[in-house]
């Protein structure tokens, strides 16, 4: 991999490759931060939906601070790949999760980019290794891999694959840092990363408990939002299980609970997605939300991100009206704790 054209501080461009839920929720992101973003994306309807979603996020982003410039006119929808990658200075790609999508999508974007550029993946499961493999560079692909929405939640795990160096890695590390996102950089591939990997296993558990009648959709919710949520918002589950040994800690409470281990309590085999069981979780959610359109659902939970980070000190408190917005340098909510 050339030298990177510009330092992670430096850049002020950057391409948006696929702009749905997740590359709309990036493009938001960005011009939060104040960049020029540059998207793509082939549906030809996505410049109207894509405007659709900034619109709905900026609400949230002005709450949480809006860097110097930062506006949604700042945005360009391009007609080619090509024409959205051209001068950028970072790249991001979050098509559909489909393998031999990403393989060519990813050469192509290599292909077109300048030199020397980075170009991340949103991927939520896949390797770079098995991404990589028709690029001509593939020294310069690394997953940068967000969760929804990108624009609030700070996290975001970066690893490159076998063919990936280790300065675009650092690189794109450094880089999420100055846009203001948490970042786990990982030192191996791992499919589906770390916090997919455990969000899956506790929304398999809930499959399987709305399969076997044992619990609803909304209690399976509720079991979260009013119990070890309120927790893992602050402390995540190691740490919380820590205290449950009291002062003698994780050694005490696995010595105490470890036995439990063995008990039948999950069951991490995913259970059969037929149609019933589809109906039930479509239902449960229906029932769940109530009147609430998406829209609404959508602007609750973005509220809620909000105030949860702030009260957790991530975020600063409420600014007056007026005063000076955040600059281009890392936000607390960027800080790793």
């Amino acid at each position: 991999m050339p030298s990177s054209p510009c330092a992670p501080e430096e850049v002020r461009r950057v391409a948006c490759v696929g702009a749905g839920v997740i590359g709309g929720g990036w493009v938001a992101h960005f011009l939060g931060r104040g960049y020029d973003v540059t998207a793509w994306d082939p549906a030809p309807d996505a410049e109207e939906k894509l405007r659709r979603l900034v619109d709905a996020a900026w609400p949230a982003l002005t709450q949480i601070g809006l860097a110097d410039g930062a506006s949604p006119d700042r945005l360009t929808v391009a007609a080619t790949v090509e024409e959205a990658v051209a001068d950028a200075q970072f790249v991001q790609e979050s098509a559909p999760e489909k393998l031999e999508l990403k393989r060519s999508l990813l050469a192509q974007l290599d292909a077109a980019a300048p030199p020397g550029v980075v170009i991340a993946s949103s991927t939520s499961g896949y390797p770079m290794t098995d991404m990589q493999t028709e690029a001509a560079d593939p020294g310069r692909l690394v997953v940068g891999h967000p969760f929804n929405p990108p624009y609030l939640i700070p996290l975001v795990e970066v690893v490159g694959g076998e063919r990936t160096d280790a300065a675009a890695v650092e690189w794109a590390s450094r880089f999420y840092k100055v846009a203001g996102k948490s970042v786990i950089t990982m030192e191996r591939e791992l499919p589906g990363f770390i916090a997919n990997r455990l969000q899956e296993a506790l929304w398999r558990e809930a499959l399987h408990m709305v399969a076997g009648g044992e619990a609803t959709v909304k209690e399976i919710d509720d079991s979260i939002t009013e119990g070890p949520g309120l927790r893992w918002a602050f402390m995540g589950p190691c740490l919380t299980f820590a205290l449950a040994g009291g002062e003698g800690g994780m050694g005490h409470m696995l010595d105490h609970f470890g036995p439990s281990l063995k008990s039948p309590w999950t069951r991490l085999e995913a259970p059969e997605l037929d149609d019933t069981l589809r109906a039930a979780m479509v239902d449960g959610c229906d029932e769940a939300a109530g009147s609430r359109t998406i829209a609404q659902l959508v602007a609750e939970r973005d509220q809620g991100v909000i105030d949860v980070l702030r009260a957790t000190g991530r975020l600063p408190r409420q600014r007056a009206e007026g005063t000076d917005a955040i600059t281009h340098t890392p936000s607390t909510m960027g800080d790793e704790k």
